[in-house]
């Protein structure tokens, strides 16, 4: 188990960093925040724990991940992603003046998706320099380890996201498109699905997730997989439900709740459809199958 960690606060004339916070929601928690006037070629590398998106103001730098190489200037930010080794290092003539945000929670990877971040597009330009740098100093004015400052530094930390958010969605409006490729947002989708196709998740609620219309993702899905999205999310859940039956004592009732399906007799049905077999008839046969290969 680590040790307890106490949060810290340093105020130093090239550095200021508020770090080591105790995360304090699910949903969403800031972990360090500070700001850097770098030397030349200053260099960071390493893995991280938790997302940090680096904010550059003034100069400049450069940014790799494994073979891949970004130059980065003023007005663009970078990301660091979990267990991912990075390397920036400061320009040698011109070194940056950045600002960081670092931040855990189960809205995260929503969060990265309407500010323009995959791990394939990790750096994203950003317009405001004024509006980021303020928000940053907010953060660090509410340094006191108090249930209060807890709420301000969670709320300007919200707002901050939020303008970057809408920052991206009116860049994508003004570019008359989407951002990303087909499979992007195809990947999305089906990651969002295999974790909550339990849940009463339909093709508008995916789409409303990922921030583009039914449409088009129904357009991606064509494109990438041959199917539309509807198609995708009954098959994802039926053959989860087949992996239930044949492994589970659970009711076909029980099962069809777990699977998304509220009415036991609409997933019958389409149980039948895709396997030509009733749930109950598919599960007889599977344990036949399983004591005839145990013999």
């Amino acid at each position: 188990m680590n040790a307890f960690k106490p949060s810290r606060y340093t105020d130093a004339v090239q550095y200021k960093c508020l770090e080591d916070l105790r995360e304090s929601s699910m949903e969403l928690s800031l972990i360090h925040c500070g700001k850097e006037k770098c030397k030349p070629l200053h260099i960071v590398q390493g893995k991280r724990d938790e997302i940090i998106i680096h904010f550059v103001f003034d100069g400049k730098g450069t940014f790799s991940v494994g073979d891949r190489i970004w130059h980065i200037e003023k007005g663009q930010m970078f990301i660091l992603y979990p267990g991912i080794t990075t390397t920036y290092i400061s320009d040698a003539d011109d070194p940056w003046r950045y600002a960081w945000i670092a931040f855990k929670g189960i809205h995260t990877e929503n969060i990265l998706l309407h500010m323009g971040f995959s791990k394939d597009n990790p750096v994203v330009p950003f317009d405001d320099i004024t509006s980021i740098q303020e928000f940053i100093d907010k953060i660090l004015d509410a340094r006191k380890l108090t249930f209060g400052n807890d709420l301000l530094r969670n709320g300007f930390l919200l707002e901050l996201l939020g303008s970057l958010c809408e920052n991206h969605t009116n860049r994508t409006k003004q570019n008359g498109g989407h951002d990303y490729s087909s499979n992007i947002y195809v990947n999305h989708a089906i990651e969002f699905i295999s974790k909550f196709y339990s849940q009463s998740i339909n093709v508008t609620s995916i789409s409303e997730y990922i921030g583009i219309t039914r449409a088009h993702l129904n357009n991606c899905f064509q494109k990438e997989l041959g199917i539309t999205v509807q198609s995708y999310l009954i098959d994802y859940r039926l053959h989860q439900a087949s992996q239930l039956l044949s492994s589970t004592t659970d009711s076909i009732n029980e099962i069809a709740a777990k699977v998304g399906y509220p009415d036991p007799l609409a997933f019958s049905k389409a149980f039948k459809k895709k396997y030509k077999a009733s749930p109950k008839f598919y599960r007889q046969n599977q344990l036949e199958l399983l004591q005839f290969n145990n013999k």
